[in-house]
């Protein structure tokens, strides 16, 4: 079997090019019009190859290569956070729908059927959480509840969607291929990583409460500055992940909303959004116990109000044996490690319906979410071949 690197290299480039920003950025959020016609290109590739293709009623795309249920799945998402890259998720749709052309090129006749999945929203850009899709589909959302900044639902965005859960079993195994997002595999130089778990974010708001007033008339001893508070907690929760005794905890504070945000006036309220995360769910709990004794303290020493709101805490997931053992096989003496994924995706939430399993492959300098990442040919026609033959050991098992 051989992967035509050509074609995919320029079906990569043309994705790319549904982008609100200028190359090489690419921004594309779900439901713009851009995320439409991008997906819209997607789904005519897939019909090119011959694949049934479907849409659910929030824009899940599955192109189902038919054969004996339950089958073999693929895919990852094409949806990128302002000013990304463009082989986060692509390469797993795009490398996907490569590795079912390979079996097609190579007169493979799979008994199981084999079906690419494009997940919608696999980031968190338009309604705060990660992996909405595939979390819809698991049944972990019902979506009602979800808005966008602009205050738009669900509903506003895709209509009467309906029920798209999958029921338990609906596929007897699942593979994402996808980059490494991280140094690892290029600084041994090994060409694939096979995941054997992917850690699980927990995601709070934490809200503070102070009280505001001029920033000349308000003296130091009689300060209640939320956003000072606020710098602690922040500062808490890296402590925290810090002090794990794991280099596979990490904690982030990335947003900070501070109001009402003028020079001379002191913060009276602030949100701050925090991410935590492991592959070991109780090690990040205690985690997540640490940060809320914290904030307690902070909050009676400077006087002030601090509740969180819990978006989500994920479990992690282990990664199924036999699809670990199919990938192994596929491999073909090309060398590859066993690893974890420290950054979540959709195969997260795949695992708790489905015998689940990750490929990475390196991408330059670990680099990722930004327009400099970049992914070799090479390195994604050795991620295809080996996707391509995993898929065919399990669609014959």
């Amino acid at each position: 079997m051989r992967v035509d690197i050509d074609r995919l290299s320029r079906e990569l480039e043309t994705l790319a090019g549904f982008s609100d920003a200028p190359a090489p950025a690419v921004t594309r959020v779900v439901y713009s019009e851009t995320d439409r016609r991008a997906r819209a290109w997607v789904r005519e590739l897939c019909c090119e190859a011959g694949l049934a293709v479907r849409e659910d009623g929030i824009g899940n795309i599955f192109a189902r290569w038919p054969g004996e249920e339950p089958g073999i799945a693929t895919g990852s998402h094409i949806d990128a956070i302002p000013h990304a890259g463009r082989y986060d998720g692509t390469v797993g749709v795009l490398g996907g729908l490569e590795a079912i052309r390979m079996l097609q090129r190579a007169g493979v006749r799979p008994r199981r059927s084999i079906e690419l999945v494009v997940f919608c929203a696999e980031e968190p850009t338009r309604f705060g959480i990660g992996c909405f899709g595939s979390r819809m589909l698991v049944g972990l959302l019902d979506g009602s509840e979800l808005r966008d900044r602009e205050g738009k639902s669900l509903r506003d965005w895709v209509g009467n969607h309906g029920s798209v859960r999958l029921p338990k079993g609906h596929y007897a195994a699942f593979i994402e291929l996808h980059i490494e997002q991280g140094p690892l595999l290029e600084r041994s130089g090994i060409p694939l990583g096979i995941v054997t778990a992917i850690a699980a974010p927990a995601t709070w708001h934490i809200f503070i409460e102070g009280e505001g007033g001029h920033a000349g008339a308000v003296l130091m001893p009689d300060r209640k500055d939320a956003f000072c508070a606020a710098a602690e907690a922040a500062l808490a929760v890296e402590r925290a992940a810090r002090s794990s005794g794991a280099i596979d905890t990490v904690g982030t504070t990335g947003v900070c909303d501070v109001f009402p945000g003028a020079v001379n006036s002191v913060p009276s309220r602030v949100r701050i959004e925090m991410d935590v995360r492991d592959i070991d769910g109780a090690r990040r709990d205690r985690v997540l116990g640490e940060i809320e004794a914290a904030c307690a303290e902070i909050a009676a020493r400077r006087g002030v109000t601090i509740r969180k709101q819990v978006i989500h805490a994920d479990p992690p997931a282990t990664c199924d044996a036999r699809v670990i053992a199919a990938l192994e096989k596929a491999a073909g003496g090309m060398p590859y490690q066993k690893m974890v994924s420290r950054a979540y995706h959709d195969s997260l939430f795949m695992a708790r319906i489905v015998p689940a399993g990750m490929l990475f492959i390196p991408c330059r300098g670990g680099v990722s979410h930004r327009p400099d990442e970049y992914a070799a040919p090479e390195a994604i026609a050795s991620g295809v071949a080996a996707l391509a033959g995993a898929l065919a050991s399990l669609a014959n098992d």
